[in-house]
């Protein structure tokens, strides 16, 4: 059987960080019905101390939404900690998300005060204690607590462990290990969940979750990369939305599993026809556009316009589609009438449309065809209506 990877979307709390965008409370209860639909594990609700409307959106959510665990982000702060217990008290299964920067550059830039210490190992000691304490006080009120360290791909990688295998002894039952600025590559990334897997020793009593940004392109791969190294929870958003350049595109991730589990070896518990509807709602709320090679949800993700992906296509599906589109929601493939379609997709869409015509008129209607194709970016239906009017 293959590996269960627990899905975790952040999509209302991450996503909606991306510059201009807002949810309020009826559209986070929207999309996480929609999300408890796909079938995720985990959806982080948001950041409940960070804004009044957002507290009362976790709240909303932990009262009406069953099914997934709900989440609720906090800092290794007491006000945080206590703000996401209060709006999680209705949740069905609860749970807080607290952590804290680890590298050297978080480390020496956000905790700069004296109180913190003064030279960077006294910091790194105090950020130990801060954990410890916030996870601690976080197992006071739920019994479900997750630890982002925050920046661990830049991280010294001894730190990072020691700071892991205290935050598990103080009742961590999840411990995230994000990519935050993007900066790692899947080599390096499969890597550190490797080391963390064989050098913390308490690591089996936690789930090794990752998070993944798109800095420079590569949150899917190195999410793919942490799960083959053994990652057993992955975090995202639909569409891949998020701060900066955004995070781990969901149904890329969730999809690449399902089309290569035989090099994976894991799969999940999404329903992934559920996908398009899904990225559809969230990108109505959002106000985003979707590009349309967008993989996986984009418009042009099963359209097909050159002459030889066309009549491959039309002889057999697989040739050119690696996915059914029925598996993802989406309406049907198509093809796309261009200048490069060729007569096997021209005659394909005739017989569409309930034309019969003889070989010898339908190279007369290509002709035609390419004529108008040569001047449009697309030949419609009501084109072919006009070019085909006088054989009819």
């Amino acid at each position: 059987m293959p590996e269960r990877i627990y899905i975790f979307d952040t999509t209302l709390r991450d996503g909606e960080q991306a510059a201009g965008t807002r949810l309020g409370s009826a559209a986070k209860l929207e999309i996480a019905t929609q999300l408890t639909r796909l079938g995720v594990d985990v959806i982080e609700a948001g950041y409940p101390n960070s804004s009044p409307e957002d507290f009362n959106a976790v709240k909303l959510i932990s009262e009406k939404v069953k099914g997934p665990v709900i989440c609720a982000l906090s800092r290794a702060v007491a006000e945080d900690i206590d703000a996401c217990a209060k709006a999680l008290e209705k949740a069905e299964r609860p749970r807080i998300h607290t952590g804290i920067g680890v590298s050297d550059i978080h480390i020496s830039g956000k905790f700069q005060h004296h109180r913190y210490g003064i030279t960077l190992a006294e910091k790194k000691q105090r950020i130990i204690e801060m954990a410890v304490k916030a996870v601690s006080r976080a197992r006071r009120y739920v019994d479900d607590v997750e630890f982002f360290a925050e920046d661990a791909a830049r991280a010294d990688r001894n730190y990072l462990c020691k700071v892991l295998e205290a935050v598990i002894s103080a009742g961590a039952t999840v411990v995230n290990v994000p990519d935050t600025t993007g900066f790692s590559t899947p080599d390096e990334f499969g890597a550190l969940i490797w080391t963390v897997r064989h050098r913390v020793p308490n690591i089996r009593k936690a789930t090794i979750s990752v998070h993944c940004h798109n800095d420079l392109g590569m949150a899917v791969a190195n999410t793919l990369a942490a799960v083959k190294n053994g990652a057993q929870q992955i975090e995202g958003t639909i569409t891949g939305i998020g701060e900066r350049a955004g995070n781990a595109a969901l149904e890329q991730v969730v999809m690449a599993l399902r089309t290569r589990k035989d090099y994976f070896g894991a799969d999940c518990r999404i329903k992934s026809d559920e996908f398009y509807r899904t990225s559809r709602t969230v990108a109505k709320h959002l106000k985003v556009l979707i590009p349309s090679n967008k993989p996986v949800i984009g418009d042009n993700a099963f359209a097909h316009s050159s002459g030889i992906h066309v009549d491959g296509f039309l002889k057999q599906r697989e040739t050119y589609e690696i996915m059914d589109p029925a598996n993802v929601g989406f309406p049907a493939s198509r093809v796309v009438l261009t200048a490069r379609t060729g007569r096997h997709g021209l005659r394909h869409r005739l017989e569409q449309l309930g034309y019969n015509f003889r070989p010898e008129q339908v190279e007369q209607i290509y002709r035609r065809f390419l004529s108008v194709a040569d001047k449009r970016q697309e030949v419609t239906d009501r084109d072919l209506a006009s070019i085909v009017k006088s054989y009819s």
